[in-house]
């Protein structure tokens, strides 16, 4: 049998055990109320999100298409008498002005040439001077019947003749001087000069009229814009038929979607449709100060070919492009639930897209705060507040203008949150 002393340490130890359990619940539940805060049983505050309101005004349809840089001006320096080149007088890629000597062929044969026409240009004037003192000395004679008029004749017919070949011989003159001018190579325009494209001691040729050097003006570029004829089309079918003609802007985008200061602006669009390719060329002109643009470059321009009376402009970061459901954006409803809707893109207007269909006048579209809805349940009320664009010292280059290409999609995270609340009555259209 146990001793009652034994069971009374029994008890006692049991009874401790059972004060310290009791304890660290205790402090558990005071660190957990402590963590949870007084407020802890509140509800939290709607996510704000950024929105705009949308109104109907009329917008330019921009398009972007692709171009090539063309010189407004090309001059090729050929050669215009046959012979070697002696020297290259100017230094490749240099600035040259018109009537600048740039290469130097051998000018002695045709040194030659000139001194020989000279001689029979002497020649030919000896001849006249006597001939012509002939004719002055018969003519007394012939009245006094010293001699026969045939005689005279003959002397009038010789001054004649040799009058003609003081002509001939001044114009093998001129001829062998404007060869020997030819063997000095001059700048036909004034311009940027490439490199040579022969190098001294080479036999140039006049008949095959080979190609010395190219001179461009780049201070001013042609940008040939190629569209094609079913696009141009539906731009001013979109337009109710307004187009805008020609000399409306032309921005250039160069390959690294760098956008360049300056603008063009538009020539004039062809009428005719290339057969082979459908499409339809254009021509813009664009400054050039600083040479950014070369000659053969590839570029895009961006330039409005029609005006839509009334159209909706929207942020590019609040649509989504190419989704299943086409282009979707998040519309807040009065209820302030985002609620997806499917739109139609007409074009593109700066950091804009134009919505064509889809949207009301007065509906807020939510621009930014997508990410706030990947951590709420469906149908989560938010708090709309308006949104303004970041101020940024350099823009970032728009997307393609393409409605139906793929473009960056910063809230489709946001709209697939969402599209389960309101899948069935997201789709109102105009």
């Amino acid at each position: 049998m146990r001793s009652a002393h034994s069971s009374s340490l029994t008890l006692a130890r049991i009874a401790a055990c059972t004060v310290v359990a009791v304890a660290l619940l205790s402090a558990c539940g005071a660190k957990d109320n402590a963590q949870a805060g007084p407020g802890a049983g509140a509800k939290m505050p709607p996510p704000q999100v950024g929105v705009i309101t949308t109104k109907f005004q009329p917008v330019a349809l921009e398009t972007e298409l692709p171009a090539r840089v063309e010189a407004i001006r090309t001059a090729q320096v050929r050669a215009r008498v046959n012979g070697v080149v002696l020297k290259r007088l100017f230094t490749e890629g240099s600035m040259v002005k018109q009537g600048q000597s740039l290469f130097q062929i051998d000018p002695d044969p045709y040194q030659a040439q000139l001194n020989a026409a000279q001689a029979t240009l002497g020649r030919a004037q000896a001849n006249l001077t006597s001939t012509a003192a002939t004719v002055e000395r018969y003519k007394p004679l012939v009245e006094a019947q010293a001699v026969s008029k045939q005689e005279f004749t003959n002397a009038v017919a010789a001054q004649k003749q040799a009058e003609a070949d003081v002509n001939s011989a001044k114009a093998q003159v001129r001829i062998a001087k404007i060869n020997y001018d030819y063997a000095n190579v001059y700048a036909p325009i004034s311009g940027r000069i490439g490199r040579a494209l022969v190098t001294e001691g080479a036999l140039v040729s006049s008949t095959e009229a080979t190609q010395m050097a190219l001179i461009q003006q780049t201070g001013n570029v042609y940008l040939n814009i190629t569209q094609s004829a079913a696009e141009l089309q539906r731009l001013r079918k979109n337009a109710g038929g307004k187009g805008t003609g020609s000399s409306v802007p032309v921005t250039v985008v160069l390959d690294d979607g760098t956008v360049l200061p300056q603008k063009g602006k538009l020539l004039f669009s062809d009428i005719t449709v290339d057969q082979t390719s459908g499409q339809v060329t254009l021509r813009a002109e664009a400054a050039n100060p600083d040479n950014a643009l070369l000659p053969g470059q590839y570029v895009r321009v961006r330039l409005a070919q029609a005006e839509l009376p009334a159209g909706i402009l929207v942020p590019q970061q609040a649509v989504t492009r190419g989704g299943p459901n086409g282009d979707t954006l998040m519309v807040i409803g009065p209820d302030n639930k985002p609620v997806p809707r499917t739109v139609k893109i007409g074009s593109q207007n700066g950091e804009n897209w134009v919505v064509t269909d889809g949207l009301k006048e007065g509906e807020r579209v939510m621009v930014d705060g997508f990410q706030k809805l990947q951590m709420l349940p469906p149908g989560t009320p938010v708090q709309p507040v308006a949104w303004t664009p970041a101020a940024t010292p350099e823009a970032a280059p728009a997307a393609p203008a393409n409605a139906g290409a793929p473009a960056a999609k910063p809230n489709a995270a946001g709209a697939q949150a969402a599209a389960g609340t309101a899948a069935g009555s997201g789709n109102t259209r105009q």
